[in-house]
């Protein structure tokens, strides 16, 4: 057994106990992924983040755990960790390069005491295919005529693939009666994460959100930054708008703000963090 520093934070709001709650273990290099996998289900948070040595160039290597296994990237959980690795690195201001399955990807930190300004570059936006809106709209008890007819229900990637679909009305957004069995079966051919319904006011450049996960145990996400990613892509190819500022998670009564923008190939996402627990967690190596 051994001894990590441990820290537990919210994302993508600056008031504790809403937002997405992520924990983060850091020193990560003598843990087994099986052990990582089992503290993960620990947790019971939508993802936890181990901090290991870096291996390709970065400042430091990222493993992502869901509660259902690891995966190759996610947005809160960037953003928390590079909180969390600045604050214990003694850095106010400072620019990241984090090692994930996905690739490399730079995060900007600057932190305040127990509260912090984050946002990250992800990956280069990739289109998949479309998706008939009664199949996508269907999963969460919605008609295939709710979908907004300039925003098609489509597979979009950031850095791993999430399924976007967006409705016309905001007021169908309070309506949604997930079923879990569907939204697995829709994700899994493109191993997507989440399927993330969407209304869009492009002329304010504002959305609001809910995200929809492929298993009951995980069920809905409060702020999904890895799913709004691929929602600005969608939202400026499909319309030319390069800026959002997305509400979601109060629905849950965990409220979260997360910031989009276009920039060049990439979308930049960002939020505030607050940590919420610093402290030391002993796990079997």
């Amino acid at each position: 057994m051994a001894r990590h520093r441990f820290t537990l934070l919210d994302v993508f709001t600056s008031e504790r106990l809403s937002g997405n709650g992520l924990a983060v273990v850091h020193d990560a290099d003598d843990l087994p992924d099986a052990t990582m996998a089992r503290f993960a289900r620990e947790m019971k948070l939508s993802e936890t983040s181990f901090v290991q040595s870096p291996a390709a160039g970065g400042h430091y290597r990222h493993r992502i755990f869901m509660p259902t296994g690891e995966i190759p990237f996610a947005g809160h959980p960037s953003l928390g960790t590079a909180v969390a690795v600045a604050r214990a690195r003694g850095k106010r201001n400072v620019t990241f390069v984090q090692e994930t399955r996905a690739g490399l990807q730079p995060i900007d930190v600057a932190v305040d005491g127990d509260r912090a300004r984050v946002s990250m570059l992800q990956e280069p936006a990739a289109f998949g295919d479309e998706l008939d809106p009664e199949d996508a709209l269907g999963a969460l008890g919605l008609e295939g005529a709710e979908a907004d007819p300039a925003l098609p229900p489509q597979f979009v990637s950031t850095g791993v693939f999430q399924l976007i679909a967006c409705v016309r009305d905001a007021a169908a957004l309070q309506r949604v009666f997930p079923d879990y069995g569907a939204i697995a079966q829709l994700l899994g051919p493109r191993e997507a994460i989440a399927l993330y319904v969407a209304h869009v006011d492009a002329e304010a450049g504002r959305a609001s959100a809910r995200s929809f996960l492929g298993a009951a145990g995980v069920g809905e996400d409060p702020a999904t930054g890895s799913a709004v990613g691929p929602l600005q892509a969608h939202v400026a190819a499909r319309l030319g708008v390069g800026r959002l500022e997305v509400t979601q998670g109060v629905e849950m009564g965990r409220p979260s703000t997360l910031s989009t923008a276009v920039e060049d190939d990439r979308v930049r996402v960002g939020g505030d963090a607050v940590v919420v627990v610093d402290g030391e967690v002993v796990l079997d190596t």
